[in-house]
């Protein structure tokens, strides 16, 4: 089997403790492979009052683990695109995208034709997540490149992701 290198990632960040060590080895792979790495953090506009409809469906708010506002993925994409730059990677988009975090993810590589795909999970038993799937689960089951799941240390659960206070 012959290895390649890649051309293209596409590394997704929530600015969560997961996101810096997810970055982190997007960051790496690309330089090792000089590649452009592409890093995407997608968001949600809707305000608490308009997603409390969702929460007697879902038995939860489904946007737990989604960054809400705007501002606040603004600043967690700067704190990736950082992370990206300390490790030396080349970092050629830098993305915003107001909508599901799969959805961004599986649209970006498609747009940049990208190789693999490296995002953060944990293992979540909520009941929105066991209806619904969660981001890794739905990246890869749709996307026919590689996908690298990078997973907390042992121990590490729970991480929070920013919130523009307005929502």
């Amino acid at each position: 089997m012959t290895m390649k290198d890649y051309r293209t990632i596409v590394v997704g960040t929530d600015g969560s403790a997961l996101a810096e060590p997810t970055v982190g080895r997007a960051a790496w792979l690309a330089k090792h492979d000089d590649a452009d790495l592409v890093i995407v953090c997608a968001y949600s506009t809707l305000s608490r009052r308009d997603e409390a409809k969702n929460v007697a469906t879902l038995g939860g708010d489904s946007r737990t683990g989604q960054v809400l506002g705007r501002t606040a993925a603004g600043q967690a994409l700067s704190a990736a695109v950082q992370v990206a730059a300390d490790e030396g990677a080349t970092v050629t988009g830098a993305l915003l995208v107001d909508g599901e975090a799969a959805e961004a993810l599986i649209d970006v590589a498609d747009d940049h034709g990208a190789e693999l795909i490296v995002l953060g999970a944990v293992r979540d038993t909520s009941l929105a997540t066991r209806l619904l799937g969660s981001t890794a689960e739905e990246v890869t089951r749709r996307v026919s490149c590689d996908v690298l799941i990078v997973r907390p240390e042992l121990g590490e659960t729970e991480f929070e992701v920013p919130e523009d206070p307005s929502l």
